[in-house]
């Protein structure tokens, strides 16, 4: 595959000198809207998701960072792979090839955190990864860009967006870290924030689905290839990473995390190095998989989300139809919210046989069996 693109002095989508088309005078307003929207709105996000975040927890998954590392091949293994197997599935054209393989090899987006915080998964771990695949990226991104690209002989030259990275990990980092210490001074001022934020988070990022929706209206019978692309690659992310969790023995929490983290990208990156890297009658063509990226991920999030949601309520009256004798046992001692939410991670993770990660939080969980002993 050859790329049929410019030398590399005429591809810089950002000269002055050029001319944007008129379709794509809506792109550089919507620039400059979503980049302030969004560093608001991550900052913000991340803020309220750290009020979550306890520091032995974090510390943790530093000391042993098996699940980050299952994360990181996740990301930086196989969604650049699925990225390379879907544009020889589909023959994309060498313009589509690269905005699909630059998207599989961003590093995770912050939607993740707000999603794995809804499906009970692993905060800690979720806020890791994101951190330490954005680090990551300083390295990866150009790694996996330049072996993939190989075979290709590119007279194009891609910009790594540095800056755009530098600045998602300070809006990643100092957010994080206020959440963090106002957990640790006001832990019941700290749940309320973050309930606020989880609702505000999944809100606006509502909001920027429907705005994608709007501003690829009438254009989604332009490339019907590029917007299955764009509806099924987070898909298979998502059931990738879920199945790899699996096989290295994580817990349930932490494969619903591993799971949500690998599908998501970080499509503002993904954005910026496109502009950077091409001219702006080839940006004409591709923005709109990464708008549609952005929409699908949202929405597979939301349906992640309800279905999670529904199996947890199956799971809690099928526990609560059982052995309704021992139920009346305990008729005079009330179970908390907080109760029931243990006793179905509980259950849940009884299921799994723990691995490297896991032998200390089974073994040292009280199981049903043993409640009910204790009451008689």
């Amino acid at each position: 595959m050859r790329a049929n693109c410019s030398s590399g002095s005429a591809c810089l989508a950002n000269s002055s000198a050029e001319e944007l088309p008129e379709g794509l005078k809506a792109y550089g307003n919507l620039e400059l809207v979503f980049t302030v929207v969004s560093a608001l709105m991550i900052g913000l996000l991340m803020f309220s998701l750290g009020c979550s975040v306890e520091v032995q927890k974090l510390w943790g998954h530093i000391r042993r960072p098996w699940g980050i590392a299952v994360g990181l091949l996740c990301q930086f293994g196989l969604m650049p792979l699925i990225a390379y197997l879907l544009i020889i599935s589909f023959s994309l054209k060498p313009l589509q090839a690269m905005a699909v393989l630059i998207m599989g090899c961003c590093p995770g987006g912050t939607v993740s955190n707000i999603f794995t915080f809804w499906v009970d998964g692993d905060m800690d771990l979720s806020i890791s990864m994101t951190t330490c695949s954005t680090v990551a990226a300083l390295g990866m991104m150009p790694l996996c860009l330049y072996i993939y690209t190989l075979p290709w002989n590119l007279e194009q030259k891609l910009t790594i967006p540095y800056q755009n990275t530098g600045i998602t990990l300070v809006c990643l980092i100092i957010p994080v870290a206020f959440g963090i210490y106002v957990n640790y001074r006001w832990p019941k001022q700290s749940k309320i924030i973050l309930k606020i934020g989880a609702i505000a988070g999944g809100l606006l990022f509502l909001v920027i689905a429907v705005a994608g929706m709007v501003l690829m209206k009438g254009s989604w019978n332009s490339d019907i290839i590029l917007l299955m692309i764009s509806f099924i690659f987070p898909l298979i992310g998502h059931v990738i990473g879920f199945l790899l969790a699996l096989l290295t023995h994580q817990s349930w929490q932490r494969c619903r995390t591993i799971s949500l983290e690998t599908g998501t990208q970080n499509v503002q990156m993904c954005f910026t190095m496109l502009q950077l890297s091409f001219t702006a009658e080839q940006l004409v063509q591709i923005l709109n998989f990464t708008l549609a990226y952005g929409l699908f991920q949202v929405l597979d999030g939301f349906l992640m989300v309800a279905a999670y949601k529904m199996y947890k309520r199956r799971l809690k009256n099928k526990h609560g139809n059982e052995k309704p004798g021992c139920q009346a046992r305990h008729r005079k001692k009330s179970t908390s919210p907080k109760e029931a939410i243990a006793f179905l991670e509980v259950n849940e993770e009884a299921t799994l046989s723990p691995g490297p990660s896991g032998p200390k939080d089974l073994h040292g969980a009280p199981t049903p069996t043993d409640d009910i002993s204790r009451a008689k």
